[in-house]
């Protein structure tokens, strides 16, 4: 009788992903440029976020490559405050991956050294999953979302290096079970702080901004004539 041997090759279907991710991480570090992994569901304000993290940066120049399924408005507003804004158009794809993000980077026109805020696309569950070639990952909640998304979409705030709990003026106005939350979150992920934040008040946001370029200060980007204070 042959011998018959059955042999199963499996590639990791993230292979090529992470291998672009690297690079594009390589490319910018060497830029000067930090990079954040925006990511939240749907509403939670990330634009809005990331208008007042900018307008806190100061100094630091910002910009924003800006992930939706369909249209430009995100990027359009940003570019209406001069802020250097590029669009990827998914059409239907739930999250960015590293060769869109690659190109992005190739096509926006970088005029110094600074922050680069890559918005993901809506959504809870794949973004977490794709290296985009960023330094770290900024996850935006709220708490209109309810206090049991660390519970359902455990990997975001597993993966996260900051979080920013959004919409706090409505904390009177709604059932939201802050110590449940932090228990839930805290479970996932001991390490990333967490800083209330409202894009009405604006508060939260100057403490974020500072924790960012912190972070951007230690990687040694964004740091030329800056001085900054991690939390």
């Amino acid at each position: 009788m042959h011998d018959i041997r059955k042999i199963s090759v499996m590639e990791n279907i993230h292979d090529e992903n992470d291998h672009i991710a690297v690079h594009i991480n390589e490319e910018l570090t060497e830029k000067g440029i930090f990079a954040v992994n925006v990511m939240g569901a749907p509403g939670v304000g990330k634009t809005t976020a990331l208008k007042n993290l900018i307008a806190n940066l100061k100094a630091l120049k910002s910009y924003v490559i800006e992930g939706d399924i369909e249209s430009d408005i995100d990027a359009q507003a940003l570019r209406a405050l001069g802020i250097k804004a590029f669009q990827i158009n998914t059409f239907g794809a739930c999250h960015l991956d590293a060769p869109l993000v690659h190109n992005a980077v190739r096509n926006l026109d970088f005029d110094g050294e600074g922050i680069l805020f890559i918005e993901n696309v809506g959504n809870l569950v794949c973004p977490a999953e794709f290296s985009i070639g960023e330094h770290c990952k900024l996850l935006i909640c709220t708490v209109t979302e309810g206090s049991d998304k660390p519970y359902k979409y455990p990997l975001a705030f597993e993966k996260a290096d900051l979080i920013l709990l959004n919409k706090v003026d409505l904390l009177p106005h709604v059932d939201f079970d802050e110590a449940f939350f932090m228990k839930g979150l805290r479970a996932l992920n001991r390490t990333a702080p967490v800083i209330k934040v409202s894009g009405k008040t604006k508060e939260g946001f100057a403490e974020a901004a500072d924790w960012i370029s912190g972070r951007a200060a230690e990687q040694g980007t964004a740091t030329h004539g800056h001085s900054h204070s991690a939390l």
